[in-house]
């Protein structure tokens, strides 16, 4: 689902009903090289296979450069907004962890990459207090192997 068709929610309890489905699908957002410059720039990772396009061809056997992992898995909050239903009076949404994630193809600059969002378990730890886990795949547009799966784990609070 695109921003312009994801569900309303009236309250954040509801998303208990969705448990074990596909919950929504982020837009594309085109990696550039900008962004990955960017991003080396403020980690201070700056490896050739991600900054150096002749490098990483010659080096690497790459095409050309390609998205640090980390700038994939930090993607996910933009993809989650995108993806994931419209919550009336929702308050704070933190990331809690990761239970697993693995990097399992590379991200080419220049390609555009996809969250799919499925609920895999949403569970009230107190009142107005819940930790949603949600399985992920970053599909990368034009190939068969997502960039990366994970096991992601939010914290979920109404009303504040």
């Amino acid at each position: 689902m695109s921003q312009d068709s994801k569900l309303t929610l009236s309250r954040l309890e509801d998303l208990a009903g969705y448990v074990g489905q596909e919950v929504g699908v982020s837009d594309w957002y085109k990696v550039t090289q900008a962004c990955i410059n960017d991003f080396a720039d403020a980690t201070g990772d700056h490896q050739f296979v991600h900054v150096n396009a002749e490098e990483a061809r010659a080096r690497a056997g790459f095409a050309g450069t390609i998205a640090h992992g980390f700038l994939t898995v930090s993607r996910l909050v933009w993809m989650m907004e995108k993806a994931l239903p419209q919550l009336v009076g929702m308050g704070l949404v933190i990331n809690y962890g990761f239970d697993k994630l693995r990097f399992l193809a590379p991200v080419p600059s220049g390609t555009a990459i996809r969250g799919h969002f499925h609920l895999e378990a949403f569970e009230e730890r107190k009142p107005q207090e819940f930790t949603a886990t949600w399985r992920v795949e970053v599909e990368i547009e034009g190939h068969d192997k997502p960039a990366l799966s994970a096991l992601w784990l939010t914290r979920h609070y109404s009303g504040t």
